[in-house]
């Protein structure tokens, strides 16, 4: 197979989709690699370490596009890549359809086969390629919410950790699965006061084991919520739907009614937002903005500012998969890899993930019946 591996061309994205190592796995397996010039360069990945595993290296995007049988990305395509899209080809990467209705239908106009890694399921329900780069968003969120809380920053200038005789910072995070666990323990290790809200009475006795008491769980309820989120000086939204949109569970109401100078951090940002204030996305170079007096932290791709571990964490889960693809095509993978199977979001112009042509308004085709 012939392997396109593009730049990142999203706002301070730095991440890459393929490692040296994952190249020299696929070219001693008889495939073909185009990466685009300094792909690498920003996690730490020279061209020159490219080529040592015999990756050929292209100038320009159009030009890895216009090779690639199979395009392999971290980010969603934006706007200026729809242009490259080839019949036929298949690209495997984040695409968070749900809350990108224009990408969608750029894909099925162009018959674009697309895997989205984060509709990629495992049996007992695990999501693979989407948890490392959730435990890394998780983490982060409290390191971006303990700094944006700081008084230079426009916040309350709590200190999360507190000192002795002085009470720490409480920190109030919706949803209990990947980023949440992971928030709740940078949170923890920060000596904050947390609380996640959890919809799931089994998932919230997890927790309490898991973190022996020392986390309040709280059952996810509008009177629960609005209780957790007055008293918050870190919000954090982290809950997920595969594939589908974020539900709003704290409302503009809610909201005006934190503390002024209180730090929200939606991670689900990507998939449209938990938080209904959360109603733009931002970037890395800017990242907040203020809204009833309350810094909102909206950056879909907070993973991209730790590239070098990022990129790591990535690949690892995710080159089995395209191993599986590569060396079997297509059609082979997804028929002996179910989990594979429901991480194809489009194929032949339709949508054949319920929960996005749910989201986007469009008819929804099942996989099986099309093959």
């Amino acid at each position: 197979m012939i392997i396109g591996v593009p730049k990142e061309v999203k706002v301070n994205e730095n991440r890459v989709s393929l490692t040296p190592a994952g190249a020299g796995m696929l070219t001693q397996s008889g495939h073909q690699v185009f990466l685009e010039k300094g792909a690498g360069e920003n996690s730490g990945f020279l061209d020159e370490d490219y080529i040592q595993e015999g990756v050929n290296i292209l100038p320009t995007a159009h030009d890895v596009w216009s090779k690639a049988e199979m395009i392999i990305k971290v980010k969603e395509p934006l706007p200026s890549e729809y242009e490259l899209f080839q019949e036929n080809q298949v690209v495997f990467t984040y695409l968070h359809l749900a809350a990108a209705g224009d990408l969608t239908d750029h894909l099925l106009q162009k018959n674009v086969t697309s895997i989205a890694y984060e509709t990629i399921q495992l049996p007992t329900g695990e999501l693979p390629l989407l948890t490392p780069m959730s435990e890394v968003a998780g983490r982060m969120s409290v390191q971006v919410g303990a700094q944006f809380l700081e008084n230079y920053y426009g916040g309350r200038g709590v200190l999360l950790g507190g000192v002795p005789g002085v009470p720490p910072g409480d920190v109030c995070i919706i949803g209990g699965g990947v980023v949440g666990t992971n928030a709740a323990k940078m949170a923890l290790g920060m000596g904050a006061s947390v609380v996640i809200v959890e919809k799931s009475a089994q998932r919230m006795r997890q927790l309490d084991d898991l973190f022996n008491g020392r986390v309040r769980t709280l059952m996810s309820n509008p009177y629960n919520i609005l209780s957790a989120v007055q008293k918050a000086d870190l919000l954090i939204g982290a809950v997920l739907i595969p594939g589908a949109r974020a539900p709003k569970l704290v409302t503009e109401d809610m909201v005006k009614q934190m503390k002024n100078g209180a730090v929200v951090v939606d991670v689900a940002v990507d998939q449209g937002g938990t938080i209904e204030t959360i109603d733009r996305v931002t970037s890395h170079s800017e990242p907040t903005y203020e809204k009833y007096g309350v810094i909102h932290y909206a950056v879909a791709n907070m993973p991209g500012a730790v590239p070098r571990t990022s990129t790591l964490a990535l690949t690892n889960v995710t080159m089995p998969y395209v191993m599986e693809l590569a060396n079997k095509g297509f059609d082979q993978a997804i028929k002996e890899n179910q989990a594979l199977k429901l991480g194809v979001n489009t194929y032949k112009g339709k949508l054949t993930y319920k929960a996005v042509a749910d989201a986007v308004d469009h008819p929804f085709n099942p996989l099986d019946e099309i093959l």
